[in-house]
């Protein structure tokens, strides 16, 4: 493969694995953080302090689980908040004229070195109302931080939980390709699908650039464009049809050797080689010749049984002819079960027909607007597939766009504070909080218990009674094995507290958390709740600063 030299530009720095994406900077916000940062500002609560929580209120797909990523660019976000020159020009011009010159100072010199940042670890599985990352300090600088931090957690997590529920559906001897670019929101939506389909458990990304920036493995083979480019196999001009043998050096001519082999097969399969393609048969060739130690075909662009099947046998056994063993086939379209299940028995023939035992294990790929349910349903049917490249339903999260994360305001000045709602489930949890994961004998997680950072936190053997926020009857005592706090402090003094993993790593973590649910709680279909829950001091606490705040009503 030729490789092209290039002049690195700015645009090779706007991200890699260990320097903050170019985008996400103090602009990337909405406006009514600035204007609330102003309305702060006007009222002297330059030294307020506030707690806020990061979390969300539901799983994602029907599951019972979520996957946390996005740890690492929000840290980044923090070592490099700065608001620039042409920042600060832009809210003047944008702002009102009211807004008086001295803010627009204050702006140039906010800084996070103040505020602490708790987080769980990226990659950990977590749940509802669990905050995920947890911010003290200034109020207006948290305030200036809600809406990039929200973006940084909501996609990534959404797209490492899509990607985590993939690859527990496939199996873990089942490669997963991510073939999304083309069909995601946008460029960086593209590059952040591939970085986050990677850590949730995926093998490898078609697209380049994120292999990279992340040094992810790139997988890629052709379209069915490069197939139909070829009309005969007239067009293989005699100088683009000899390959040297891998051992020997001598010069053969593949083509020659392939048209051979389609013969025989032919005889052998009981397939008509006047229903082969021959544009198809040149396009293998030319392929074959140009990466004769990587040829996969895809092999439906016409007929995968009458036609691609046999094509590629036949180069693949004329690249054997020369030292040389293909990798496979792409199937694109048709009965993916059916189809696969057909080429193994093909394959298997041809191994013992011809004594080639190792054509019988060629790796058969299948793409095809792929989804969950595909693939569960393609394990019902004995499928044959070695590995799924999938697109559209990984990267765009079709079942459930959005995670909905939300960032509230759980005390200030060191005064709890709750948001009340007719709506229970959006009533916040008031205070700030730790958070520990209990385990059973058994070395499965039991349940999430937020509590007080007044209160001991539990201890292995030790009963303590576990509550439902908000479903008085809902307790239980939990007498945990093991204890594990969630939360580590990443950020104070303006600098990472925590080493950070890799992307291998991370990825690692996501199998390791994993493996703590029972898999009732992971299954497809009706998948158990795992349990979140409070101290009876938390419960007790929220429901009586509730009553506190709830307006009382009058009958007339």
């Amino acid at each position: 493969m030729i490789m092209i030299d290039r002049v690195e530009t700015s645009s090779d720095r706007i991200r890699n694995s260990h320097s903050q994406n170019g985008v996400i900077q103090p602009l990337l916000t909405d406006m009514y953080q600035i204007n609330m940062a102003y309305a702060y500002w006007k009222s002297g609560r330059h030294g307020d302090s506030a707690v806020f929580d990061l979390f969300f209120r539901k799983n994602p797909f029907h599951g019972e689980f979520t996957i946390f990523a996005g740890l690492e660019e929000c840290l980044k976000f923090l070592e490099n908040f700065k608001y620039s020159e042409s920042d600060i020009q832009y809210l003047k011009e944008t702002m009102p004229e009211t807004v008086e010159p001295e803010f627009f100072e204050f702006l140039s010199n906010v800084t996070t070195k103040d505020v602490k940042m708790h987080a769980i670890d990226e990659g950990k599985v977590v749940f509802p109302r669990v905050p995920l990352l947890v911010l003290e300090g200034p109020l207006i600088v948290i305030q200036l931080l809600e809406t990039t931090l929200l973006t940084l957690v909501n996609y990534a997590s959404l797209v490492a939980t899509n990607a985590a529920r993939y690859r527990m559906a496939a199996g873990r001897k089942i490669k997963l390709l991510e073939f999304g670019l083309r069909r995601a929101q946008g460029p960086d939506g593209g590059l952040t699908a591939s970085k986050y389909s990677y850590v949730g458990g995926f093998d490898g990304t078609s697209n380049v650039l994120a292999g990279k920036l992340y040094n992810i493995p790139v997988k890629g083979t052709h379209a069915h464009s490069y197939v139909s480019s070829y009309s005969s196999l007239d067009e293989l001009h005699i100088e683009f049809q000899t390959l040297r043998h891998k051992e020997t050096g001598a010069l053969m001519n593949l083509k020659e050797v392939s048209l051979a082999w389609r013969g025989l097969l032919a005889d052998k399969l009981h397939i008509l080689q006047s229903e082969a393609s021959d544009g198809e048969l040149a396009a293998f060739i030319s392929f074959a010749i140009a990466f004769p130690s990587g040829f996969v075909a895809l092999i439906d662009t016409y007929d995968v049984l009458k036609s691609g099947i046999l094509n590629f046998s036949a180069v693949a056994l004329g690249l054997h002819d020369l030292g040389y063993r293909a990798l496979g086939v792409r199937i694109d379209s048709g009965d993916l079960a059916y189809l696969s299940c057909v080429a193994r028995s093909i394959f298997a023939t041809i191994a013992k027909g011809f004594d080639v035992e190792w054509f019988e294990h060629l790796s058969i790929v299948a793409s095809n607007d792929i989804n969950e349910e595909t693939i569960i349903s393609l394990n019902e049917q004995g499928h044959k597939i070695d590995c799924f490249g999938i697109g559209t339903h990984l990267v765009t999260c079709q079942r459930q766009p959005a995670l909905g994360c939300v960032f509230k305001l759980v005390e200030i000045n060191g005064e709890a504070k709750i948001k009340l709602s007719q709506d229970v489930e959006k009533v916040t949890c008031p205070g700030k909080k730790s958070a520990y994961r209990l385990y059973g004998a058994d070395g499965h997680a039991l349940i999430d218990l937020m509590h007080r950072t007044s209160e001991s936190a539990p201890k292995c053997g030790s009963r303590v009674l576990c509550r439902h926020p908000f479903q008085e009857s809902k307790r239980a005592y939990v007498s945990p094995a093991k204890v594990e706090s969630l939360f580590k402090l990443y950020w104070k003094d303006g600098k990472i507290q925590q080493d950070l993993p890799n992307l291998e790593e991370i990825r690692d973590r996501v199998t390791e958390s994993l493996q703590t649910l029972r898999q009732d709680h992971k299954r497809n279909l009706n998948p158990t709740p795992y349990k979140v829950g409070v101290t009876d001091d938390l419960y007790n606490f929220l429901h009586d600063l509730w009553l506190q705040n709830a307006p009382i009503g009058e009958l007339f």
